[in-house]
């Protein structure tokens, strides 16, 4: 009685975690499927409001619908990618993205009027993009010696940035890399993310305010020392058309022609040097709230992913890094950026065939005890 006692025990354990096994499984794949699909439609409608806005005002949406395209195209593939090969493919968006930022000449060629800041565009968004793709890679390693030998080309990329003469991108760099390493140490994933979350929000704050000139004095001219005055001009001359226009926005790639400021430049691109300033520029501040929920959008995703705390906690930190970059720069005016942007939270957010199939066996294994005995 005792054996069979202790069978029956048995039975019912091995049952309970194979049901409750099975239960989370399709539980987690309701919540993939259901952050997916908010996607879709988050990106469906930034596409959408871009022609919107571009029939009302005769704007040009090509722009925008390119970054959404590139976009979403980068997320899939990162998923696919991240689900074969959770180690090489991370390695290997890093190793591109690194290779576009030291070998592709425009760059890396610095703006005369930009200043102190020139490089903050697509050199700095893709060397943060690397180093976040190379930690997810040595976070996804087995064994902390593979993961060691794997941090070093994030090391590597830091130092690049530094041999590029770009301040601001060594320190985003290092400051993903910190961010990787302390990842350790949390626990939890939500506490980190909601920091992320407000240090986004916090640096596009700043830039508004330093637009709006709303900051005191004394910051604000150690503020625009850093940015440049002309920088800050564009910004201004954006907030100019937002409140003339705050809810379509002037027209999607219309604000080099309205800016005054870019009339009287001797090189001008036709860029404010700010993503959150250009939507509410030529999108009104519908094309604001939309930037903000899709970047909700992957912290969301992120939090729901199937990945080790780590991985997520460091393409969080990169995508937050880049975030902040594209608030006082023009980084996703370039389609790389965008599509790496995809990438690494597409590998972020994957669920690899190699830990579904683990998972698999032992549910099979744990079935099939059960049915012996």
């Amino acid at each position: 009685m005792a054996i069979g006692a202790r069978h029956s025990r048995g039975d019912d354990g091995v049952g309970s975690t194979g049901t409750e096994s099975a239960a989370d499984a399709a539980a987690a794949g309701e919540r993939r499927n259901v952050s997916d699909t908010a996607g879709v439609i988050l990106l469906g409608t930034c596409a959408a409001w871009s022609l919107i806005t571009a029939a009302a005002h005769d704007g040009r949406p090509e722009g925008m619908l390119l970054a959404v395209l590139a976009l979403a195209a980068g997320y899939a593939s990162g998923r696919i990618c991240g689900a074969l090969l959770p180690v090489a493919a991370p390695c290997a968006a890093a190793l591109i993205a690194w290779g576009l930022a030291t070998t592709t000449p425009h760059f890396v060629t610095d703006s005369p009027l930009i200043g102190p800041l020139g490089r903050t565009g697509a050199t700095t968004a893709l060397l943060v993009l690397a180093t976040g793709a190379a930690c997810c890679a040595a976070w996804a390693a087995r064994g902390p010696v593979l993961r060691s030998v794997l941090r070093l080309p994030a090391a590597g990329v830091t130092v690049t940035a530094a041999l590029l003469g770009s301040a601001t991108a060594t320190a985003a760099c290092a400051a993903v890399l910190l961010c990787s390493l302390a990842a350790a140490r949390v626990r939890r994933r939500v506490p980190g993310l909601v920091g992320l979350g407000l240090a986004t929000a916090l640096a596009t704050g700043t830039a508004w305010a330093v637009a709006e000139g709303v900051l005191p004095d004394g910051l604000t001219d150690s503020l625009e020392g850093q940015l440049t005055p002309h920088r800050v001009q564009l910004w201004r001359d954006a907030l100019d058309m937002a409140h003339r226009e705050p809810a379509l926005g002037v027209g999607p790639g219309r604000f080099g022609e309205l800016s005054p400021t870019v009339a009287q430049s001797l090189t001008p691109d036709g860029k404010p040097h700010s993503a959150p300033l250009q939507l509410a520029a030529e999108q009104g501040l519908v094309g604001v709230a939309l930037l903000a929920a899709v970047f909700c959008w992957v912290l969301c995703a992120l939090w729901r992913a199937a990945r080790p705390t780590p991985v997520v906690l460091t393409a969080g930190a990169s995508l937050t890094a880049l975030a902040v970059v594209a608030t006082v720069g023009n980084a996703l005016s370039f389609t790389a950026v965008t599509a790496g942007a995809g990438v690494v939270a597409g590998i972020a957010t994957a669920r690899p065939m190699v830990d579904a199939g683990a998972r698999h066996e032992d549910g099979t294994r744990a079935r099939g005890d059960r049915s012996e005995q």
